[in-house]
């Protein structure tokens, strides 16, 4: 099993989106990219830990890619919008990859090269590709939230 780590807003409705991914053994949201330790909710939507609602992604390399889980990634949210998704404004919900590797690195920056090149977007794709650090799962109440309250997306 190989882990993958991605923040592309609110992490509620990107863990669901992942979970529907063949391959994907488990996933969990939590907190990455700050330098606070231990972070709560409350501490992360404060903006002032650094860290970016995340989900960690449980795969078989042999079943899934680590491209398709980052066709995945841009397929399910705006790379384009500085620290907002929709609604959520703040650097928590920032548009993230979190290498673990230089592989992952390289094929992280020549799928947002591709993804910009292709004319999809007429804005810049401001998407982070930064070194994978700890991670700190979220509230067990954040955990599969959707599956949990049997909705299928965020409200507006």
């Amino acid at each position: 099993m190989e882990i993958a780590t991605f923040g592309a807003g609110c992490f509620w409705g990107v863990e669901a989106a992942f979970r529907e991914v063949e391959g994907v053994a488990s996933t969990r949201v939590g907190y990455t990219g700050g330098w606070f330790d231990h972070p709560t909710y409350t501490d992360v939507c404060s903006g002032s830990t650094g860290h970016a609602e995340s989900v960690e992604v449980t795969y078989d390399p042999a079943k899934v890619s680590y491209g398709q889980l980052l066709n995945v990634f841009w397929e399910v949210h705006d790379p384009t919008t500085l620290n907002r998704q929709g609604p959520d404004v703040g650097s928590q919900y920032r548009s993230v990859i979190f290498f673990r590797n230089s592989e992952e690195e390289n094929a992280a920056l020549a799928s947002k090269e591709r993804l910009q090149l292709s004319g999809k977007y007429s804005r810049e794709i401001v998407t982070e590709i930064t070194p994978a650090s700890q991670f700190w799962e979220a509230e067990d109440y954040h955990q599969q939230y959707f599956e949990k309250r049997g909705a299928t997306h965020c409200r507006v």
